[in-house]
Protein backbone atom coordinates (compact mmCIF):
# COMPACT_ATOMS: atom_id res chain seq x y z
CA UNK A 1 0.00 0.00 0.00
CA UNK A 2 1.29 3.42 -0.78
CA UNK A 3 0.73 6.72 1.37
CA UNK A 4 -0.65 9.74 -0.86
CA UNK A 5 0.28 12.67 1.43
CA UNK A 6 -1.49 15.28 -0.57
CA UNK A 7 -4.59 13.50 -0.77
CA UNK A 8 -4.38 12.66 2.88
CA UNK A 9 -4.31 16.77 3.72
CA UNK A 10 -7.30 17.12 1.53
CA UNK A 11 -8.92 14.69 3.66
CA UNK A 12 -7.32 16.62 6.82
CA UNK A 13 -9.08 19.46 5.72
CA UNK A 14 -12.58 18.93 4.69
CA UNK A 15 -12.92 17.08 8.19
CA UNK A 16 -11.42 20.56 9.69
CA UNK A 17 -14.40 22.31 7.71
CA UNK A 18 -16.66 19.66 9.29
CA UNK A 19 -15.36 20.08 12.68
CA UNK A 20 -15.32 23.93 12.64
CA UNK A 21 -19.06 24.56 11.37
CA UNK A 22 -20.18 21.67 14.07
CA UNK A 23 -17.90 23.52 16.80
CA UNK A 24 -19.42 27.15 15.65
CA UNK A 25 -23.16 25.76 16.04
CA UNK A 26 -22.43 23.78 19.72
CA UNK A 27 -21.01 27.28 20.67
CA UNK A 28 -23.66 29.20 19.37
CA UNK A 29 -20.98 31.59 17.58
CA UNK A 30 -22.52 31.04 14.24
CA UNK A 31 -25.36 33.70 14.61
CA UNK A 32 -22.40 35.80 14.88
CA UNK A 33 -21.71 35.15 11.18
CA UNK A 34 -24.89 34.53 9.06
CA UNK A 35 -28.58 35.20 9.53
CA UNK A 36 -30.09 32.58 11.70
CA UNK A 37 -32.27 31.67 8.94
CA UNK A 38 -29.32 29.30 7.14
CA UNK A 39 -28.19 27.97 10.33
CA UNK A 40 -30.02 24.90 8.57
CA UNK A 41 -27.91 25.57 5.49
CA UNK A 42 -24.65 25.66 7.30
CA UNK A 43 -25.27 22.76 8.70
CA UNK A 44 -26.05 20.80 5.78
CA UNK A 45 -22.73 22.42 4.43
CA UNK A 46 -21.08 20.36 7.45
CA UNK A 47 -22.54 17.30 6.71
CA UNK A 48 -21.57 17.28 3.04
CA UNK A 49 -18.16 18.25 4.11
CA UNK A 50 -18.26 15.20 6.31
CA UNK A 51 -19.27 13.17 3.11
CA UNK A 52 -16.66 14.53 0.70
CA UNK A 53 -13.77 13.72 3.71
CA UNK A 54 -15.63 9.74 3.82
CA UNK A 55 -14.83 9.14 0.34
CA UNK A 56 -11.33 11.10 0.49
CA UNK A 57 -10.38 8.41 2.37
CA UNK A 58 -10.62 6.16 -0.24
CA UNK A 59 -7.99 8.20 -1.83
CA UNK A 60 -5.23 8.09 0.76
CA UNK A 61 -3.66 4.62 0.37
CA UNK A 62 -3.43 2.70 -2.50
CA UNK A 63 -2.11 -0.54 -4.26
CA UNK A 64 1.56 -0.34 -5.71
CA UNK A 65 0.25 -2.44 -8.47
CA UNK A 66 -2.89 -0.24 -9.08
CA UNK A 67 -1.10 3.00 -9.53
CA UNK A 68 -3.06 5.49 -12.23
CA UNK A 69 -4.37 2.26 -13.99
CA UNK A 70 -7.39 4.29 -14.74
CA UNK A 71 -5.70 6.39 -17.14
CA UNK A 72 -5.96 3.67 -19.42
CA UNK A 73 -3.46 3.50 -22.27
CA UNK A 74 -3.53 7.24 -22.45
CA UNK A 75 -0.60 8.38 -20.91
CA UNK A 76 -1.67 12.21 -21.78
CA UNK A 77 -4.13 11.87 -19.76
CA UNK A 78 -2.36 12.44 -16.19
CA UNK A 79 -1.55 15.57 -17.72
CA UNK A 80 -4.91 16.63 -16.91
CA UNK A 81 -5.87 15.68 -13.68
CA UNK A 82 -3.87 15.44 -10.18
CA UNK A 83 -3.63 12.21 -8.79
CA UNK A 84 -2.12 13.38 -5.57
CA UNK A 85 1.59 12.77 -6.15
CA UNK A 86 2.07 15.15 -8.32
CA UNK A 87 5.71 17.42 -6.79
CA UNK A 88 4.46 19.66 -4.16
CA UNK A 89 5.13 23.02 -5.66
CA UNK A 90 5.00 26.96 -4.43
CA UNK A 91 1.85 27.45 -6.80
CA UNK A 92 0.54 24.46 -4.53
CA UNK A 93 1.37 25.96 -1.26
CA UNK A 94 -0.34 28.88 -1.76
CA UNK A 95 -3.75 27.54 -2.61
CA UNK A 96 -3.27 24.99 0.18
CA UNK A 97 -2.51 28.07 2.46
CA UNK A 98 -5.65 30.37 0.79
CA UNK A 99 -7.69 27.12 2.00
CA UNK A 100 -6.67 26.94 5.30
CA UNK A 101 -6.40 30.33 6.49
CA UNK A 102 -10.05 29.97 7.71
CA UNK A 103 -9.45 27.26 9.25
CA UNK A 104 -6.61 28.56 11.25
CA UNK A 105 -8.83 31.63 12.21
CA UNK A 106 -11.63 29.92 13.01
CA UNK A 107 -10.32 27.44 15.61
CA UNK A 108 -7.62 29.62 16.70
CA UNK A 109 -9.28 33.40 17.27
CA UNK A 110 -12.51 33.95 18.96
CA UNK A 111 -15.18 35.48 16.95
CA UNK A 112 -14.85 39.41 16.99
CA UNK A 113 -18.17 41.31 16.52
CA UNK A 114 -18.36 44.17 14.91
CA UNK A 115 -18.17 47.38 17.10
CA UNK A 116 -18.22 51.06 16.18
CA UNK A 117 -15.00 51.39 14.53
CA UNK A 118 -16.60 49.25 11.73
CA UNK A 119 -19.44 51.72 12.07
CA UNK A 120 -17.23 54.09 11.56
CA UNK A 121 -15.73 52.31 8.75
CA UNK A 122 -19.16 51.98 7.03
CA UNK A 123 -20.09 55.95 7.53
CA UNK A 124 -22.82 55.08 9.68
CA UNK A 125 -24.51 58.76 10.18
CA UNK A 126 -24.00 58.94 6.56
CA UNK A 127 -25.56 55.40 6.08
CA UNK A 128 -28.42 56.54 8.63
CA UNK A 129 -29.33 59.96 6.73
CA UNK A 130 -29.47 58.01 3.67
CA UNK A 131 -31.91 55.75 4.83
CA UNK A 132 -34.11 58.42 6.22
CA UNK A 133 -33.93 60.32 2.65
CA UNK A 134 -34.90 56.57 1.46
CA UNK A 135 -38.04 56.10 3.16
CA UNK A 136 -39.28 59.49 2.75
CA UNK A 137 -39.02 59.05 -0.87
CA UNK A 138 -40.77 55.29 -0.88
CA UNK A 139 -43.21 56.61 1.43
CA UNK A 140 -46.28 57.48 -0.80
CA UNK A 141 -45.18 53.81 -2.67
CA UNK A 142 -45.46 52.26 0.84
CA UNK A 143 -48.86 53.55 1.63
CA UNK A 144 -50.27 53.04 -1.53
CA UNK A 145 -49.21 49.05 -0.97
CA UNK A 146 -50.63 49.07 2.37
CA UNK A 147 -54.14 50.40 1.81
CA UNK A 148 -54.44 47.77 -1.33
CA UNK A 149 -53.17 45.11 1.04
CA UNK A 150 -55.65 45.27 4.03
CA UNK A 151 -58.89 47.01 4.06
CA UNK A 152 -58.46 48.37 7.29
CA UNK A 153 -58.48 51.90 7.92
CA UNK A 154 -56.71 54.45 10.13
CA UNK A 155 -59.49 54.93 12.20
CA UNK A 156 -60.16 51.49 12.73
CA UNK A 157 -57.15 50.46 13.77
CA UNK A 158 -57.21 53.27 16.94
CA UNK A 159 -60.21 51.48 18.04
CA UNK A 160 -57.76 48.70 19.52
CA UNK A 161 -57.73 49.05 23.62
CA UNK A 162 -54.32 48.77 25.67
CA UNK A 163 -55.37 45.14 26.12
CA UNK A 164 -55.75 44.65 22.45
CA UNK A 165 -52.72 45.76 22.07
CA UNK A 166 -50.36 43.54 23.99
CA UNK A 167 -52.71 40.73 22.61
CA UNK A 168 -51.13 41.97 19.18
CA UNK A 169 -47.53 42.46 20.15
CA UNK A 170 -46.73 39.48 22.32
CA UNK A 171 -47.25 36.42 20.06
CA UNK A 172 -44.43 38.15 17.30
CA UNK A 173 -42.09 38.79 20.49
CA UNK A 174 -42.21 35.59 22.22
CA UNK A 175 -42.22 33.29 18.55
CA UNK A 176 -38.76 32.53 18.05
CA UNK A 177 -38.74 32.37 14.53
CA UNK A 178 -37.83 35.45 12.57
CA UNK A 179 -40.19 33.96 9.92
CA UNK A 180 -43.64 35.48 9.66
CA UNK A 181 -47.07 35.93 7.70
CA UNK A 182 -47.91 39.15 6.26
CA UNK A 183 -50.85 39.24 8.45
CA UNK A 184 -48.53 38.88 11.38
CA UNK A 185 -46.53 41.67 10.15
CA UNK A 186 -49.28 43.90 10.31
CA UNK A 187 -50.54 43.24 13.63
CA UNK A 188 -46.72 44.30 15.04
CA UNK A 189 -47.08 47.60 12.93
CA UNK A 190 -50.31 48.12 14.49
CA UNK A 191 -49.50 47.17 17.90
CA UNK A 192 -46.63 49.97 17.50
CA UNK A 193 -48.94 52.37 16.50
CA UNK A 194 -51.09 51.92 19.82
CA UNK A 195 -48.24 50.55 22.70
CA UNK A 196 -47.97 53.27 25.17
CA UNK A 197 -44.17 52.66 25.36
CA UNK A 198 -42.39 51.30 22.56
CA UNK A 199 -40.25 48.84 23.16
CA UNK A 200 -37.54 48.17 20.58
CA UNK A 201 -37.28 44.47 20.87
CA UNK A 202 -34.50 42.80 18.96
CA UNK A 203 -37.03 40.45 17.34
CA UNK A 204 -38.93 43.44 16.24
CA UNK A 205 -36.26 45.84 16.37
CA UNK A 206 -35.84 46.63 12.60
CA UNK A 207 -39.60 46.65 11.72
CA UNK A 208 -40.10 49.19 14.27
CA UNK A 209 -37.20 51.37 13.44
CA UNK A 210 -38.61 51.29 9.85
CA UNK A 211 -41.64 52.12 10.52
CA UNK A 212 -40.63 55.25 12.98
CA UNK A 213 -38.17 56.46 10.53
CA UNK A 214 -40.73 56.71 7.97
CA UNK A 215 -43.67 58.28 9.86
CA UNK A 216 -41.62 60.53 12.29
CA UNK A 217 -44.23 63.01 13.54
CA UNK A 218 -46.66 60.12 14.50
CA UNK A 219 -43.83 59.42 16.77
CA UNK A 220 -42.54 61.98 18.32
CA UNK A 221 -43.94 62.57 22.53
CA UNK A 222 -43.92 58.68 22.73
CA UNK A 223 -41.99 57.33 24.78
CA UNK A 224 -39.31 54.75 23.84
CA UNK A 225 -37.10 51.74 25.48
CA UNK A 226 -33.78 51.11 23.16
CA UNK A 227 -30.08 49.31 23.91
CA UNK A 228 -27.11 49.06 21.89
CA UNK A 229 -23.80 50.46 21.69
CA UNK A 230 -22.03 53.93 21.92
CA UNK A 231 -21.19 55.33 18.53
CA UNK A 232 -20.08 59.03 18.35
CA UNK A 233 -19.25 60.77 15.66
CA UNK A 234 -16.71 64.52 14.72
CA UNK A 235 -19.37 66.74 14.50
CA UNK A 236 -21.46 65.65 17.09
CA UNK A 237 -22.14 67.73 20.05
CA UNK A 238 -20.69 66.70 24.12
CA UNK A 239 -24.38 65.40 25.12
CA UNK A 240 -25.07 63.47 21.83
CA UNK A 241 -24.68 59.73 20.50
CA UNK A 242 -26.11 57.03 18.79
CA UNK A 243 -27.52 54.38 20.53
CA UNK A 244 -26.14 51.74 17.42
CA UNK A 245 -27.06 48.18 16.13
CA UNK A 246 -25.86 45.90 13.40
CA UNK A 247 -28.55 44.91 11.03
CA UNK A 248 -27.36 41.85 9.14
CA UNK A 249 -29.76 40.31 6.15
CA UNK A 250 -27.15 37.39 5.13
CA UNK A 251 -23.79 37.88 6.94
CA UNK A 252 -21.94 39.69 8.37
CA UNK A 253 -20.32 40.83 5.29
CA UNK A 254 -23.33 42.71 4.49
CA UNK A 255 -24.28 44.26 8.08
CA UNK A 256 -25.35 47.82 8.25
CA UNK A 257 -25.71 50.04 11.18
CA UNK A 258 -28.97 51.46 12.57
CA UNK A 259 -29.73 52.96 15.91
CA UNK A 260 -31.24 56.65 17.22
CA UNK A 261 -29.16 59.75 17.79
CA UNK A 262 -29.78 60.39 21.46
CA UNK A 263 -29.26 63.30 23.89
CA UNK A 264 -28.11 63.72 26.84
CA UNK A 265 -25.94 65.21 29.69
CA UNK A 266 -24.43 61.97 30.44
CA UNK A 267 -22.97 61.22 26.58
CA UNK A 268 -19.73 62.47 26.68
CA UNK A 269 -18.79 60.24 29.68
CA UNK A 270 -19.48 57.19 27.96
CA UNK A 271 -16.81 55.54 25.33
CA UNK A 272 -17.63 54.12 22.66
CA UNK A 273 -18.51 50.32 22.24
CA UNK A 274 -19.81 50.85 25.80
CA UNK A 275 -23.38 48.84 25.60
CA UNK A 276 -26.80 50.47 27.04
CA UNK A 277 -29.99 50.48 27.44
CA UNK A 278 -31.87 53.88 27.76
CA UNK A 279 -35.31 55.30 28.08
CA UNK A 280 -36.72 58.66 26.88
CA UNK A 281 -38.87 60.66 24.60
CA UNK A 282 -38.95 60.41 20.79
CA UNK A 283 -38.13 63.83 19.18
CA UNK A 284 -37.39 64.94 15.71
CA UNK A 285 -34.19 66.17 14.61
CA UNK A 286 -32.18 67.25 11.55
CA UNK A 287 -28.92 66.03 10.57
CA UNK A 288 -27.21 66.79 7.29
CA UNK A 289 -30.07 68.37 6.16
CA UNK A 290 -32.27 64.95 6.67
CA UNK A 291 -35.36 64.59 8.83
CA UNK A 292 -34.37 62.13 11.38
CA UNK A 293 -35.56 60.41 14.38
CA UNK A 294 -33.88 61.63 17.91
CA UNK A 295 -34.05 60.45 21.44
CA UNK A 296 -34.07 63.22 24.58
CA UNK A 297 -32.69 60.43 27.05
CA UNK A 298 -34.75 60.19 30.84
CA UNK A 299 -33.35 57.62 32.41
CA UNK A 300 -30.16 55.07 31.50
CA UNK A 301 -27.77 52.12 32.14
CA UNK A 302 -24.85 50.78 31.23
CA UNK A 303 -25.29 47.00 30.35
CA UNK A 304 -23.01 43.84 29.39
CA UNK A 305 -23.00 43.27 25.62
CA UNK A 306 -25.66 40.57 24.74
CA UNK A 307 -25.32 36.75 23.51
CA UNK A 308 -26.75 38.16 20.46
CA UNK A 309 -25.73 41.68 19.77
CA UNK A 310 -27.19 41.60 16.30
CA UNK A 311 -30.28 41.97 14.56
CA UNK A 312 -31.91 40.11 11.92
CA UNK A 313 -35.06 41.31 10.09
CA UNK A 314 -38.18 39.21 9.75
CA UNK A 315 -38.69 37.53 6.84
CA UNK A 316 -42.51 37.47 5.37
CA UNK A 317 -43.66 34.44 3.82
CA UNK A 318 -45.52 35.65 0.67
CA UNK A 319 -47.71 32.43 1.27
Amino acid sequence: MKLHFQQAVRALILLSFAALIFKLHLSGEITKFINPKYEMLSQLAAILFLFLFFIQLTRIWTNHHSNHHECGHDHACTHNHDHGDSPFTMKKFLSYAIIVFPLVTGFVLPAKVLDASIANKKGAMLALSGQQVQRTEEETTVITDQELETDMTFDEAITFDEEESEDIIDPALTDGSNEITKEENEEIIRGLEKASTIKMDDRVYNTYYEEISRDIKSYVGRTIEVKGFVYKEEGFSPNQLVISRFLVSHCIADASIIGFLTEFSEASSLEVDTWIEAKGIVEMTTYNGVEMPMIKVTSWNTISEPEKPYLYPLSIRLF
